[in-house]
């Protein structure tokens, strides 16, 4: 049974995905290893991503978590502004061309967005599954989908597909389809269809109202 947390999960998994290669492209860059410009500099997208997520968190899940579960919440809270200064600090070592401050930064980084999305995982969204109501669950990810304005999501999709499983494809399609009704989401299908690629085969084995 899919819910909209699962959703969420499945974003959290494209972050780690994603900043599991940056990072590695970043010490390859480090050893002198060249061409991987494109692949660090992806940061940047990475955390605009994630900024928006964390602005959604704080406006719609951090209150509601709160009321079940009050001062949980204000951990996490520190986890973003910490998470801002690492970006802070990865960007200016990318400006200054600094491969090793770089490698080091993006190393950072990548420590300290594991450990939240873990913490996460493991109690805030475990928190909104277990006492949170689903219709709740909902309103709370539509607050956080808001976030990003709408010219983003072409590119969002197109970031978000190929950093998926199967597993995660099917419950990330699932909670946009809660989100919004048929013909708002239905438009959104061939842009799904391009960024999944190959791997759009079995999403539409799994989803048939996709190819319907």
């Amino acid at each position: 049974m899919h819910g909209p947390i699962d959703g969420v999960r499945a974003i959290h998994n494209a972050f780690r995905a994603d900043i599991a290669a940056i990072d590695a492209a970043a010490a390859d860059a480090a050893r002198g290893k060249q061409g991987l410009e494109a692949t660090v500099e992806r940061f940047r997208f990475l955390n605009e991503i994630l900024t928006y997520h964390a602005h959604g968190e704080e406006e719609a899940v951090f209150p509601m978590v709160e009321e079940v579960a009050p001062l949980v919440a204000a951990t996490y809270a520190i986890d973003h502004e910490r998470l801002d200064v690492a970006f802070n600090t990865l960007s200016n070592a990318v400006s200054a061309h600094d491969a090793l401050g770089t490698a080091r930064a993006t190393a950072a980084f990548k420590f300290h967005l594991d450990t939240h999305l873990a913490k996460e995982d493991a109690q805030l969204f475990r928190i909104m599954r277990e006492r949170v109501s689903v219709p709740d669950q909902v309103k709370a990810i539509g607050v956080m989908s808001s976030q990003m304005p709408g010219s983003r999501v072409p590119e969002f999709t197109s970031w978000i597909y190929p950093l998926l499983g199967d597993d995660d494809r099917e419950s990330f399609t699932r909670a946009l389809m809660m989100l919004m009704p048929w013909d708002v989401f239905a438009p959104s299908i061939p842009l799904i269809c391009e960024a999944a690629g190959d791997g759009f085969t079995e999403l539409a084995r799994r989803m048939p109202e996709l190819v319907a």
